[in-house]
């Protein structure tokens, strides 16, 4: 189902009366610079949308064609022509966004949820976009990554006013350059980015390009963080590093959906990463290359086989592999605290410890104490354990074999042969070929050989240095041309 079905448009239309009655009381449009008032007579209406399904990809009605992108747990947002400029109108506002499954937080965002809506246009079109700030402070929109007139930039003060709480600003250039791109405040920055203000753009090649093949599939990933104590809803806007919910569109698993693709579909993820640190980013099972950045296509000779890519702080990585290996296979952030929900930071290490004693003293005084860590962290994924309400646990997710202990940064792409074109509906898990799943062995297992010096146990007899070897080196600027050392 398309975002602008009507059913979604109708469950949304109380929000949209509710802002035009707004945006009317308000005192309506303050035009950026070198924007005609004449292009802001009628503002095309906004379309919210607030579930966190993967929406299908929005097929473009209107203006040059393009293969369309799907933004996981996410959406594309609708526009319309006008005299040859396609117009789209973003609202920033508060928004409530389902994190996982019974983990709620109080965000800040666009047209419902955070991130905002992908944008997606092809190069060369004229874009215009009207932005209404219903937030309770001022805002601008940057468009990362974009070649624009330096007045439609969006930085606060440097290039435009801010826009006012209750006002829309207009925004106009052309995309002039495929690719993939970002856009976020340069407003109060810190404030509204750690609230979740943040959407994904892609500028689509008109035409075949050299350096851009078509794929079968195409997702968007933007990776995102916060700071959300257990038990509450709003982030914490001075945190530095220590994140303890890490995102992808500001889901952690196992609320994150699942990459669902054809046997054999060629597939690109584009990742933007709009956090505190680099990511990186993992795929079992496949082989990718890096076919473009925030700053265009990569040339084809600059391409190698890769399993893992880093994504720093502000950049955008477009990958592609070749989808030939079925099965459910693991795609996540290496960074291992990135898949963990509401972890704390300042747990000690207890593993081998038996606190037995003293964990029956201390349920005495605290009936729901639990002991954390003392044969490692997997039991937490199991465990019942009292958290307080409206938090997200640290590890869960199942799998067809039990749990999968994971949370934040990961999903899995699925790879069916019987996926059908087009299709992105969860296929469940994958049926393994008979023989093809590890298992446990029955025999006798023999005992390891170990050497008898325990203070060498880390090297054998056989390799261990001699004592007679002579070393010769050369001091630092030694006048001597040796190049013995």
């Amino acid at each position: 189902m398309k975002v602008t079905d009507q059913r979604q448009l109708a469950a949304a239309a109380a929000q949209r009366r509710d802002f035009l009655k707004f945006a009317s009381m308000t005192g309506g449009m303050v035009a950026a610079a070198g924007v005609s008032r004449v292009a802001m007579s009628a503002l095309p209406e906004p379309v919210i949308q607030t579930s966190t399904d993967t929406m299908p990809p929005l097929v473009p009605e209107t203006g040059r064609p393009y293969n369309p992108v799907v933004t996981l747990n996410s959406w594309t947002l609708p526009w319309r022509m006008k005299n040859g400029v396609k117009e789209f109108h973003l609202v920033a506002e508060p928004v409530v966004r389902e994190m996982t499954p019974g983990f709620k937080a109080h965000l800040w965002g666009y047209n419902g949820q955070s991130p905002g809506p992908t944008i997606e246009v092809v190069e060369g079109d004229r874009v215009r976009i009207f932005v209404t700030n219903r937030l309770p402070e001022h805002t601008s929109v940057h468009w990362h990554g974009q070649r624009l007139p330096n007045g439609m930039d969006g930085v606060t003060g440097l290039t435009q006013p801010a826009i006012p709480a209750g006002k829309t600003f207009v925004y106009e250039f052309m995309a002039r350059r495929p690719g993939t791109f970002m856009y976020h405040p340069h407003a109060d920055e810190m404030t509204q980015m750690a609230m979740g203000m943040m959407g994904f753009w892609v500028t689509h090649p008109k035409g075949n390009h050299p350096l851009i093949d078509p794929v079968d599939r195409d997702f968007c990933i933007m990776l995102n963080a916060y700071d959300i104590d257990p038990g509450s809803y709003t982030p914490k806007i001075m945190t530095m590093l220590d994140f303890n919910l890490w995102s992808w569109n500001s889901r952690i698993f196992p609320g994150i959906d699942s990459l669902n693709v054809r046997h054999n579909d060629r597939v690109r993820i584009r990742v933007g990463n709009l956090t505190m640190t680099n990511h990186p980013m993992h795929l079992h099972g496949h082989e990718f290359e890096v076919t473009g950045t925030d700053g265009g296509p990569t040339p084809k000779g600059s391409r190698w086989p890769e399993v893992t890519a880093d994504v720093a702080v502000g950049q955008m990585r477009q990958i592609e592999f070749l989808a030939d290996e079925e099965g459910d296979w693991a795609f996540h952030c290496h960074k291992s605290h990135h898949t963990m929900n509401a972890m704390g930071h300042d747990v000690p290490t207890l593993i081998g410890v038996d606190h037995t004693g003293l964990t029956k003293k201390i349920t005495q005084l605290i009936p729901d104490y639990m002991v954390m860590g003392e044969r490692g962290m997997a039991d937490m994924a199991e465990m019942d354990m009292p958290i307080p309400e409206n938090t997200a646990r640290m590890m869960t997710g199942e799998g067809q074999f039990g749990s999968v202990e994971m949370g934040g940064m990961f999903s899995m792409v699925k790879v069916r042969k019987n996926q059908a074109r087009g299709d992105y509906s969860d296929p469940g898990f994958y049926d393994h070929p008979k023989g093809t799943v590890a298992y446990e062995f029955e025999g006798e297992v023999p005992v390891a050989s170990r050497s008898n010096d325990a203070g060498a146990s880390a090297m054998s007899p056989v390799h261990k240095p001699s004592k007679d070897i002579e070393v010769k080196a050369r001091k630092p600027g030694a006048a001597s041309s040796s190049h013995e050392h």
